[in-house]
């Protein structure tokens, strides 16, 4: 088991968000977790990146307790984060942004081949390395936002809504790209409020409802369940 979260509870002051939830990710893993905007899904993925301190429970990470570490040493653990939003600097060019995602990383030549390595999952990125980041679409944005979370060269990536207001032909080429980071041995957890896409890319799933998880198991199981059709899936 590579990630586990214990019994995971996180405040935000006096409201309790994450109610003691158990989840685990095996290496070489896309597993998603899926639920309504307040369920606690992104809160899930700020605990493990060390930017939300859990008031109970244990996150481990190899063996380690990542609940006890600062952000930038779950960085440095090889965990890094895409966040919801993108959040590219924008007044920075693409190249500038991609560069900053490797600031725990001291060899330069290790720089250089996942700079172009990230360059060849993205071309887009490769053509428009000189331009500020604000100037581009939201799609080559999320581009951007994963790219650079790869330049710290993660054993696990945690994706926050990807898809997030991209068009249905883009959030199938950012997905496919998701697939080929995967199989290249990265590790993936993935928030997302499109189930359907991310059932189908996924090997396993959790569904989240105001900070319990209610279901779990492989995707496909959770494709054909009907509490999942009715809740997520339209029905269809």
């Amino acid at each position: 088991m590579l990630l586990e979260i214990k019994d995971l509870h996180v405040k935000y002051g006096n409201v309790e968000v994450l109610h003691g939830i158990n989840l685990y990710v095996d290496e070489g893993e896309i597993v998603t977790i899926l639920g309504a905007n307040g369920a606690g899904k992104s809160t899930t993925l700020l605990s493990i990146s060390g930017l939300v301190n859990p008031s109970q429970g244990e996150i481990l990470f190899e063996g380690r307790a990542l609940h006890k570490m600062p952000a930038h040493q779950v960085v440095q653990a090889r965990i890094s984060q895409s966040p919801e939003g993108r959040r590219v600097f924008s007044t920075l060019t693409v190249q500038e942004n991609i560069n900053l995602g490797a600031f725990t990383i001291k060899d330069k030549g290790k720089i250089a081949r996942t700079r172009a390595w990230i360059y060849e999952l993205f071309p887009r990125l490769e053509e428009r390395k000189h331009q500020l980041a604000g100037t581009l679409s939201g799609g080559e944005q999320q581009m951007l936002a994963i790219g650079r979370a790869l330049m710290s060269d993660p054993k696990v990536l945690l994706l926050d809504e990807p898809s997030l207001g991209l068009a249905p032909l883009l959030v199938k080429a950012i997905f496919q790209t998701i697939q080929q980071i995967n199989s290249t041995g990265v590790t993936v957890v993935l928030v997302e409020q499109n189930a359907k896409a991310a059932l189908r890319l996924a090997h396993r799933g959790y569904v989240l409802e105001v900070g319990n998880i209610i279901l779990s198991g492989k995707s496909s199981e959770l494709l054909s369940n009907p509490e999942v059709l009715d809740a997520y899936l339209g029905g269809s």
